[in-house]
C-alpha cells in the first residue's frame, strides 16, 4: 500500500519512537485530518482567511486604542 521507500522511512521513525507502524500511521492521519479541518474552517471564515494587510499610515496609538478606531469613540 505504501511505496517501499516511504514505508522504510516510516518504519525507522516508528522504531525510534518505540511505536508500531500502525500507531504512527493512525497518529499521522489524525494530525493531518485535524490540520485539514482547521484549514477548512479558516477558509470558511472570511476574517480568518483574509490575507490582506493595510499598508498606509496608522496612528501611533492604534494598538492601545484599536477598539475606538474600529468601533467608534463612544467606548470608555
Amino acid at each position: 500500500m505504501l511505496p517501499e521507500e516511504l514505508r522504510g522511512r516510516a518504519l525507522r521513525s516508528a522504531r525510534k519512537r518505540g511505536i508500531s507502524l500502525g500507531e504512527m500511521v493512525r497518529e499521522s492521519m489524525s494530525a493531518y485530518l485535524e490540520t485539514s479541518r482547521r484549514e477548512s474552517l479558516e477558509d470558511a471564515d472570511s476574517f480568518l482567511s483574509d490575507d490582506e494587510t493595510f499598508k498606509g499610515k496608522t496612528p501611533k496609538d492604534v494598538s492601545a486604542k484599536h477598539d475606538q478606531y474600529l468601533y467608534g469613540s463612544d467606548l470608555p
